[in-house]
């Protein structure tokens, strides 16, 4: 959510952070805007709508610096006009501010500010108050002016600022959203996440809650909230540039589709041992550790809290210990009974998913541990969690997350197998069949999308429907959830999801000849009875696509149209399920000609509550 960019050097400043913008698209934005230092004042551009039309705003050439900060917001205080987008500046345009978060107490502040100093506000926006706080600070030391703005706001935020009369260094602050500063030669680089600088920097320093950072073109000095030094150890990012890039494919979504073979398997063979034995990374978790849990809590948003469904489950089953699921902004609000014999494990993609940030501290702080399962290395829920451990899905670019997901079901799986091989409730037979159930995904992944055609072709004949339910029961019901997401997120089709159990309490009276109804029925167990609730639907006139493990033809005598996956057993059909569904969802989006990467109102990462 927002996108900041800063570079300090000596070569064209707009040209960086314009293409650090591009890379942070995914975040989701719907207007952008740079500032530079020009001439003892300061010059900012803005524009609504795409990076593009800022571009075609600061292409002449005497708007230009080695210095400056840019900004790609996605709107909360304030519609999306060019007014409300940033960078903001003071009065005096001398100060330029770009800002990720909310600033909770802005109101106030602002009246302050008009009440006592006559300033006058030109936006909407909370993060107006920022610049103009820091003018009235400042009085030739930029650090101390942010350093005492500070002071005075609550919320969430990472702030970078620069000063007309200080065109030499560019101060960031940081409390409860991303913030990096990427380590160049003569160069450097201020952004809310790593892909904004990989193209030219392969070095970063991962700026912790509460600390003020101040980049010289030469040198970057990390201050605590004390004002203290902080020696921070250089953290060298794995990926490479061209890991965000589309390759050969017209959308990073497609791209991701493809990809999860590949990421499957390398989170999985990653965390085993020669003998079958699983390790979880770093993690050292003991038999009694694991036998004195007597509940876990898994708590996430969207996507990431579809994959804690069917981690529940799994969880459940294979290790015989109660587990719990909350949407993460809704488990604050609890009265949840959290000892230090709870596990708490929070799935996030990004690791800054502030709901579930906010819900990570709240169980620490009663004693819990913590165990993460995000994509994102080195993020803030990384960071403030006992043990982590890491999705290895590489770099995610699409807003609708995909490869993510599977790999995070993955992680699940691990952690089920370990802690019931651990505990003993699960024989020596059963881990050895779900491990190779586990290994043979990639191929039966592999197979699945070599028939994108027949899937494509359906979403031709299913593109206009406007009201879409996805049913399932067991594993299949949290699977439903995620299917329905897919495709609200990215074709913005009215989207339900329900476990089919529930269909006669009120739902099915939804159901005629104009409904479309994706039934998932991959689970052997519950087959019967999800085939009962397709005639149910067949006999409303409902248009229903089936979905099945390969030889179970029932779902097709009773389904307009069936999908199959490969035979495997119940635990892990959820992996292979999803696959068509979001290649379904991306081709609906394509022939409603929708923005899929970058979806309306969305954001990759969601760093506000």
């Amino acid at each position: 959510m927002c996108g900041i960019v800063g570079y300090i050097g000596t070569d064209h400043a707009k040209e960086k952070i314009i293409d650090g913008l591009k890379r942070l698209e995914y975040r989701g934005y719907d207007s952008a805007g740079i500032a530079l230092p020009i001439n003892g004042s300061i010059e900012i551009r803005k524009a609504v709508g795409e990076i593009k039309n800022l571009e075609s705003k600061i292409s002449e050439a005497e708007f230009d610096s080695s210095v400056g900060i840019g900004h790609t917001r996605w709107a909360t205080h304030g519609k999306p006009t060019e007014a409300n987008a940033h960078p903001h500046g003071n009065m005096e345009q001398n100060i330029a501010i770009v800002h990720n978060g909310i600033i909770e107490n802005y109101q106030e502040i602002r009246e302050w500010l008009a009440t006592e100093y006559g300033i006058k506000f030109k936006s909407e926006t909370d993060s107006e108050v920022i610049a103009h706080l820091i003018g009235l600070y400042y009085d030739g030391d930029l650090l101390a002016a942010v350093n005492k703005a500070v002071a005075e706001m609550k919320g969430a935020y990472a702030v970078a600022a620069i000063a007309a009369e200080e065109p030499d260094k560019i101060v960031a602050v940081r409390k409860d959203a991303p913030l990096v500063a990427g380590i160049g030669k003569g160069f450097n680089f201020i952004a809310s996440d790593i892909p904004a600088v990989l193209k030219y920097v392969q070095d970063v320093y991962l700026i912790e809650n509460n600390e003020t950072v101040v980049l010289t073109k030469d040198n970057i000095v990390i201050y605590d909230e004390n004002g203290n030094t902080v020696k921070r150890d250089v953290y060298p990012v794995e990926w490479k540039a061209d890991a965000a890039d589309k390759a050969d494919y017209d959308h990073f979504m497609l791209k991701e589709i493809h990809e999860q073979p590949k990421v499957i398997r390398e989170t999985l063979m990653n965390r085993l041992n020669e003998d079958g034995s699983i390790r979880l990374d770093d993690i050292s978790m003991t038999k009694e550790d694991i036998e004195n849990f007597n509940k876990i809590y898994i708590v996430a948003c969207g996507t990431a809290y579809h994959a804690g469904l069917v981690g529940k489950m799994v969880i459940e089953r294979m290790a015989k210990i109660p587990v719990e699921i909350d949407v993460a902004s809704e488990f604050r609000y609890r009265d949840t009974f959290i000892d230090d014999n709870t596990l708490f494990i929070a799935i996030s993609q990004s690791g800054e998913t502030l709901d579930t940030l906010e819900a990570l501290r709240d169980a620490k702080s009663r004693g819990a541990r913590i165990l993460s399962v995000v994509n994102a290395v080195g993020s803030s829920i990384a960071r403030e969690s006992d043990d982590v451990f890491y999705t290895l899905a590489g770099p995610e670019i699409a807003v609708a997350s995909t490869k993510a997901y599977t790999t995070q079901l993955i992680c699940m799986y691990l952690i089920g197998l370990y802690m019931g091989s651990t505990r003993g409730t699960m024989d020596k037979e059963y881990y050895d069949r779900v491990l190779d159930e586990l290994k043979a995904l990639p191929g039966k992944v592999e197979k699945i999308l070599y028939s994108e055609e027949k899937i494509k072709d359906m979403a031709k004949r299913y593109h206009f429907n406007d009201h879409v339910f996805f049913i399932g029961r067991g594993l299949d019901s949290g699977v439903s959830y995620e299917g329905s997401l897919k495709l609200k997120e990215i074709s913005y089709i009215h989207s339900f999801a329900i476990a089919a159990g529930e269909l006669k309490h009120g739902t099915i009276a939804l159901m005629d000849s104009e409904t479309l109804v994706v039934a998932l029925a991959t689970q052997d167990i519950l087959y019967d009875k999800m085939v009962s609730n397709i005639e149910e639907i067949r006999a409303r006139d409902a248009h229903v696509i089936g979905l099945a493990k390969e030889g179970r033809t029932e779902v097709e005598k009773v389904s307009n149209e069936a999908i199959y996956i490969p035979e495997c057993i119940d635990e892990v059909a959820p992996v292979l399920a999803v696959i068509p569904l979001q290649i379904f969802a991306y081709y609906v989006a394509l022939e409603r000609g929708c923005s899929i990467d970058k979806p309306k109102n969305l954001a990759k990462s969601v760093t506000v509550e």
